[in-house]
């Protein structure tokens, strides 16, 4: 397959590391423009420079706002407006006793896992449509149908990213603008890392940790291994491309197989 995102202009939220850097590395190989989207000024200068070094070729754009925010999220609208492609990647997750969840600590999910995805769908789906093309993209995780009994909070702001796909697919029915959510499997960043290590104890190598992780609280995964960035990755940029122009209001699987069903 040949994908050439080349003319495209895509967004990708919280990608100053683990899979949104990966998505961003992905689509500028494929020759989109892609805004690299932090908080922090010099880390997502230090992602760009990083990116660079992957992707030589690559179009970065530097977009620092805090876009779990209604301010954020209008500022990074404002320095990046014409967006073909949005990944709506930026998340929080951990784990925790449902049962000592507090107001403050759910609406905090949802507003960063939530929330955010639906002011940046509203801001730069109207342009999408205007110009019958775009791709919206929410992604989401085999938690949000296998809810983990550890992180009751991070599952149910993911069922509602799965919601958002569909909705918003509705929307923008009858036209070229596609929206999909990507559900993907346990993936292995540094946050993960530390999660698992969590679960699982520090005394462990790395190997041995994440074999045992897999097996006492994944032990649906077919693949029996931590999902690698870019394998997510490989799956946006198909989603993105003109070849994915009958996918939309989707859920589509990148899970190593842990959902247990023969439909997506």
């Amino acid at each position: 397959m040949q994908i050439n995102l080349s003319g495209r202009t895509a967004l990708v939220t919280g990608s100053t590391q683990g899979i949104g850097a990966a998505i961003a590395a992905g689509l500028a190989q494929a020759g989109a423009k892609v805004g690299v989207n932090g908080r922090d000024p010099k880390r997502v200068e230090q992602a760009i420079e990083e990116l660079r070094r992957n992707v030589p070729d690559g179009d970065f754009v530097a977009l620092t706002a805090d876009v779990t925010t209604e301010e954020g999220a209008r500022h990074a609208f404002g320095q990046l407006p014409d967006v073909d492609i949005l990944v709506n990647n930026v998340g929080i997750f951990g784990s925790k006793d449902v049962l000592e969840i507090d107001d403050a600590e759910w609406q905090r999910y949802f507003d960063v896992n939530v929330f955010s995805a639906v002011r940046l769908t509203r801001m730069y789906m109207p342009r999408m449509l205007e110009q019958d093309w775009g791709r919206v993209l929410y992604i989401a995780s085999e938690s949000s149908v296998a809810i983990p009994a550890e992180m009751v909070h991070y599952g149910t702001t993911k069922t509602a990213m799965l919601a958002l796909g569909r909705g918003f697919a509705k929307r923008a029915a009858g036209s070229r603008v596609t929206v999909n959510s990507v559900l993907a499997g346990p993936t292995h960043t540094a946050g993960v890392e530390e999660f698992v290590y969590d679960l699982v104890g520090r005394e462990l190598p790395w190997q041995e940790a994440q074999a045992t992780f897999m097996r006492e609280f994944r032990p649906q995964s077919l693949l029996q291994r931590l999902i690698e960035p870019a394998e997510i990755a490989n799956m946006v940029v198909y989603l993105s491309s003109d070849l994915a122009s009958a996918t939309t209001g989707g859920a589509v699987r990148v899970d190593g197989g842990i959902v247990d069903s023969i439909l997506p």
